[in-house]
């Protein structure tokens, strides 16, 4: 309200000042339309009006990228080992190499590997022989394992199977296992023996002994286990009863004959004095 009186004075003023000769009508012309009060607080203008106000920067967020679908790397099966298929040399079935030894001293071993129907001789480490053979069938297969010689028979007849003929037969096991020269398609077809060529046979024969060890493995891959030496369990000491001495007897004594006094005649004889 005090500031429409003073505005209304100001009009009067400057209508006496142009010359106006009624105030009514300055008044009509020049009235302004009656200003509502704002009840909205106006703000006190700034201490420093020429100088613009800064406004820090605006901040700037980094742009939403929409999350990416990360697909799972197609990891390639690892490739299988390739079993080794066939004997590494060039054997035909029934075929064999043999160096012969100017002496057959020191170890030997023999290895049987059925995957691959080979025999290996070894003399002192150094492979002095090897042929193809043909060991136990479906049904029948060749035990696997460390055995020695128990028999050995040049001329053997089989008592299981007819009596058929195992020459050069070297035993293995007291159940129908063993060693001999027979015959060799190229694949397992024994009732269990392993056959050999009928020459190596009898090359081999003639350089084993008795408890000669022989190892017989599925594959090069698949050792063999074993067999746990066993205790030895001491024999119980001998006792032996003690032997009395034999009694000691004092000899017969016979009497002495008492020599017979003789003749005077036969003394002077004996004595030379006739």
């Amino acid at each position: 309200m005090r500031r429409q009186a003073v505005y209304r004075s100001l009009q009067l003023l400057i209508g006496l000042a142009l010359g106006f000769s009624g105030c009514g009508d300055v008044r009509a012309q020049n009235a302004l339309p009656p200003q509502v009060e704002s009840t909205v607080p106006i703000p006190a203008p700034s201490t420093s009006p020429m100088i613009p106000e800064i406004l820090p920067p605006p901040t700037l967020l980094p742009p939403v990228r929409e999350p990416q679908v990360v697909r799972p790397a197609l990891v390639k099966p690892a490739p299988k080992a390739v079993k080794p298929k066939g004997p590494v040399d060039a054997l035909k079935p029934g075929q064999f190499v043999w160096v012969a030894q100017d002496a057959y001293e020191g170890p030997m071993k023999i290895v049987i590997v059925l995957d691959i129907q080979r025999m290996y001789v070894f003399q002192n480490d150094k492979l002095i022989g090897f042929s193809t053979i043909s060991s136990g069938k479906k049904g029948k297969e060749t035990p696997t394992g460390v055995f020695t010689i128990l028999q050995k028979n040049v001329d053997h007849k089989s008592n299981l199977y007819s009596n058929a003929p195992m020459p050069y037969m070297q035993r293995l096991t007291w159940d129908g296992i063993a060693l001999h020269g027979g015959h060799l398609p190229g694949y397992p077809a024994s009732h269990g023996c392993i056959r050999l060529p009928h020459a190596f046979a009898k090359s081999l024969y003639g350089v084993t002994q008795m408890a000669q060890e022989v190892v017989v493995l599925k594959d090069t891959s698949t050792p063999v286990k074993r067999p746990e030496p066993q205790p030895v369990v001491p024999l119980p000491p001998v006792i032996v009863p003690p032997v009395a001495p034999p009694a000691v007897t004092a000899p017969a004594l016979t009497p002495q004959r008492q020599p017979q006094p003789q003749s005077q005649s036969q003394s002077q004889i004996n004595s030379g004095i006739y």
